[in-house]
């Protein structure tokens, strides 16, 4: 059904109230970005550091062993979701759902084969409707958050692996490539291999006190809480990135939808136009 001129003008208005917000929106987004890839960046050396330490004792001492380095029969599984607590960021959440969901129907029977620990609240939104067993959660989250913001579920996530709760940890988030990629992956946290692989930690005298099985027990479940954390700042700078293209589309969008309504527009006027002279020529030849 074609539309009047006056459905059409109300139709540009609300087009264009809608671009200038998502216009905005995408102008906050790049900005949160920006500063988001800078946290992400800066967190690795920390990471890396910790990794060459760890493989230092751990290479360059005898008989040393440690729970969270030791594979066992896993009889339950955990996993830890990174979601964002808020949408219009395209399919950053909706990749990351799936592919857990996914991986959950075909590697287990049933529910009691795993545990779920949830940051964010579309995730949680999305596994408590289901009834999947979740544990643990963290909703409203800072666009830039701490290390105390995701402390407690971090050391929370550590501790149950350590009481044996489950067998193995994966973390599930969007790993960040750039500004237009996020991959969803799912990582085995715990416990914790291949340290040694591409590390130069075999190059570093390092000297330990008091002991360095002493300094293991206490650096190993900070190491495994930065990769979550580290985790974290990747998932967000992918979440602003995410809603920077998401809000960059939909700008792009209502553009071509006033273009279009502004054509249907003027074609209108020139129907109305052109059947207003033909009125009028033809009222004219009438009188003749």
């Amino acid at each position: 059904m074609a539309l009047g001129a006056r459905e059409l003008r109300a139709r540009i208005r609300s087009v264009r109230n809608m671009r200038q917000i998502t216009k905005a929106m995408e102008m906050v987004s790049a900005a949160r970005f920006r500063r988001a890839q800078e946290r992400a960046t800066s967190s690795k050396p920390y990471a890396e550091k910790m990794r060459d330490v760890i493989t230092s004792i751990a290479s360059g001492t005898q008989g040393i062993k440690h729970p969270m380095l030791q594979s066992r029969p896993v009889k339950k599984t955990g996993y830890l979701v990174i979601t964002s607590d808020r949408g219009l960021a395209g399919g950053y959440n909706a990749n990351i759902v799936r592919m857990l969901s996914k991986e959950l129907r075909e590697r287990h029977q049933s529910k009691d084969e795993y545990l779920l620990l949830t940051v964010g609240r579309k995730g949680r939104d999305y596994f408590a409707k289901r009834n999947y067993p979740i544990v643990e959660e963290i909703i409203g989250l800072t666009d830039f958050p701490t290390y105390s913001d995701i402390k407690p579920i971090a050391q929370r996530a550590v501790e149950m692996f350590a009481d044996e709760t489950y067998d193995e940890l994966y973390l599930v988030y969007n790993e960040f490539v750039n500004a237009i990629t996020q991959r969803p992956v799912m990582v085995r946290l715990l416990p914790l291999g291949d340290l040694g692989e591409g590390s130069e930690a075999k190059k570093i005298s390092y000297e330990y006190e008091p002991s360095p099985e002493a300094v293991l027990s206490e650096i190993l479940p900070r190491y495994a809480e930065t990769l979550i954390f580290n985790a974290l700042l990747e998932a967000k700078a992918g979440e602003h990135a995410a809603r920077m293209t998401a809000m960059g589309n939909a700008t792009d969008n209502a553009t071509e939808m006033i273009d279009s309504y502004t054509l249907s527009l003027n074609r209108a006027r020139q129907a109305a136009i052109t059947q207003e002279i033909s009125e009028i020529v033809g009222g004219a030849n009438a009188l003749e």
